[in-house]
């Protein structure tokens, strides 16, 4: 990002709004950027969805993404993906939903270099706000008890995750007896952390057995200020690529977009990865997992606006865990917590591995380690020799 849009950017977090180009002018609806063709967007090298297709791209899977509609006219989602009737929208004025769906589910295409993480889910638009351009601490995110009509919806429809992709800023006993039904029915709830005002709260970000989401740039550093114990994971959240409303019909995206309230899109689409691939866990085991497999933040401890750490989807989908493994934080009867350990796959291609360097230094350590072992390898099957270069 050039340094006026950096300044630009930190003014809009100074005065508590979302350093978007998500929301679309008042009067105005969201138009794309044009079609990405640029390199692999960090956020998704970060994630690095690819990796896990060939275990689950999340088919069978149904993701309701709730906020201000998703506009079906973008030629990324898949014929039939979005499903549509009783209450649910396929449109999209504001742009929020259809930025927050193409993380989840956008399909590969060769013109562009941008893919959602689990183009096998089927997503679920649901409308519950237009939207104003301003963020759930701003009170943008609309009223708690259309929340909660939209959540139960959701629940009606059978959704297996619930992405609430714009937040409210305030709770209410309809809205948290919405998520309780939720979870009764197994289906994983996820939320971002979304405020950028001091002190300020997102619902239901903030409501027990929600997968509360924060959110980091390129650097690792939290973007959001909202912070607290409940916070789970974090995911990206700084300089996006997504699929844009307003495509008519093309493949089209918005970027860079920084809005924290994305990142819990990231972790949505995980969970339906997760979810696929290990299809007797129940709503509350994958959010566990999803935890227990983050990348921990130095001190190995909780951090208020980290959660756990960022995600790892590799880890959160292949690794070994018992189903009832307690949550990150809990004292296991057995008195240590159970080992993570990842299943084994190829090394990364290059690409993967410097792009692991504008991650989190665990991150950039564990490709660097791969890329280490696969050369010694080489050297091993070449009895030492050195290889032979051919211009």
């Amino acid at each position: 990002m050039r340094l006026p849009a950096v300044l630009a950017v930190a003014g809009l977090v100074a005065l508590g709004l979302p350093a978007s180009a998500v929301a679309a002018p008042e009067g105005q609806c969201a138009n794309p950027s044009g079609t990405y063709t640029g390199e692999v967007p960090w956020g998704q090298r970060l994630v690095d969805p690819a990796r896990l297709w060939p275990l689950t791209r999340g088919a069978g899977q149904l993701v309701a993404v709730i906020g201000t509609g998703v506009d079906g006219q973008n030629a990324q989602f898949a014929p039939g993906q979005l499903e549509g009737g009783n209450g649910t929208e396929r449109s999209d004025c504001d742009g929020r939903g259809t930025i927050a769906a193409g993380i989840v589910g956008a399909q590969p295409d060769a013109s562009t270099t941008f893919a959602g993480v689990a183009p096998g889910a089927h997503l679920l638009p649901i409308r519950y706000t237009e939207g104003s351009g301003s963020s759930a601490a701003d009170g943008g995110g609309g009223d708690p008890g259309a929340l909660a009509d939209a959540i139960d919806t959701a629940v009606d429809r059978q959704a297996s995750v619930v992405l609430i992709a714009v937040p409210a800023a305030f709770d209410s006993p309809t809205l948290s007896g919405a998520v309780a039904r939720a979870r009764s029915a197994g289906a994983v709830v996820v939320s971002a952390a979304s405020a950028t005002q001091q002190g300020a709260r997102s619902y239901p970000t903030a409501t027990p057995g929600v997968l509360s989401v924060g959110s980091v740039n390129p650097a690792g550093e939290p973007v959001q200020t909202e912070a607290g114990d409940y916070v789970g994971v974090a995911a990206p959240g700084a300089e996006l690529v997504s699929t844009s409303a307003g495509a008519g019909g093309a493949v089209a995206h918005r970027w860079p977009v920084t809005d924290p309230g994305l990142a819990a899109a990231y972790v949505a689409g995980v969970a339906a990865l997760v979810r696929a691939y290990h299809p007797d866990l129940t709503g509350d085991q994958v959010v566990t997992r999803l935890e227990l497999t983050a990348h921990r933040a130095s001190s190995g401890r909780h951090d208020a606006r980290l959660g756990w750490g960022v995600l790892d989807a590799y880890a959160a989908v292949s690794s070994t865990l018992p189903a009832d493994v307690p949550p990150p934080g809990a004292v296991p009867a057995s008195g240590s917590a159970p080992a993570v350990v990842p299943a084994a796959a190829p090394a990364r291609p290059t690409s993967d591995v410097a792009a692991g360097t504008i991650a989190l230094a665990g991150v950039a350590l564990a490709a660097a380690a791969g890329v280490a072992m696969a050369a010694v390898r080489r050297a091993r099957r070449r009895g030492w020799r050195p290889s032979r270069f051919t211009p």
